[in-house]
């Protein structure tokens, strides 16, 4: 999956509620299910052009609304934070710590790693 698909992805999955009915569905046939336009209308009961139209309406009111909220971006720069974070909590799990700080560490990545599930 290409990195524009993850990020179309990520997008409907935290404004998908906010399209309309046909745009919410079109977008999730093509991005989540990945069918082909073809596909998507024939399931649907309409023309590739009327997909196709669906699919680039929502798409672009998917990037208005996240350039104003910008909730996937945040959620994307906590996930990397995060994940920086549990690699230097296993760093710090891999050396020779003994005692209370050996068990601080290991508790340290697994409640990062929790979070990043």
């Amino acid at each position: 999956m290409t990195e524009d698909r993850v990020r179309q992805s990520l997008l409907l999955d935290f404004y998908g509620e906010l399209l309309t009915d046909k745009q919410r569905a079109c977008c999730e046939l093509h991005f989540n299910e990945d069918l082909s336009l073809s596909e998507i209308a024939e399931q649907c009961g309409v023309s590739r052009q009327g997909v196709w139209d669906n699919i680039r309406r929502g798409v672009a009111s998917l990037e208005q609304i996240e350039e104003k909220t910008g909730l996937v971006r945040r959620f994307s720069e906590t996930q990397h934070a995060l994940e920086a974070l549990r690699d230097t909590a296993d760093k710090l799990c891999a050396l020779r710590l003994t005692g209370e700080a050996k068990t601080l560490a290991a508790g340290l990545s697994q409640g990062l790693e929790a979070l990043l599930e």
